[in-house]
């Protein structure tokens, strides 16, 4: 787990919109983007989409297309990683 994926799941223990993820982690929008990408890969976050309630399962080609208007929360993986580091 890389420094950045550390920080994030460490923000993520509540859901959380992708406008707090950059306000709170400071990280660009692009690299946002990229490093929330490489924790739904790894089950790491569950993605929720249009609202906060409703989770959708991570489709990797349309990630790009609602990322930024998408809520985000630290899977039961996610956070046994972040806690055992």
């Amino acid at each position: 787990m890389t420094d950045a994926e550390f920080d994030l799941l460490d923000e993520l223990y509540f859901v959380s919109s992708f406008n707090d993820l950059a306000q709170r982690t400071a990280l660009p929008p692009a690299e946002l983007d990229k490093q929330l990408r490489n924790l739904l890969e790894q089950g790491l976050v569950r993605l929720y989409w249009p609202d906060a309630d409703t989770e959708l399962a991570f489709e990797p080609s349309s990630f790009g297309a609602i990322s930024r208007d998408s809520f985000y929360l630290a899977s039961k993986e996610g956070l046994l990683q972040h806690n055992t580091q």
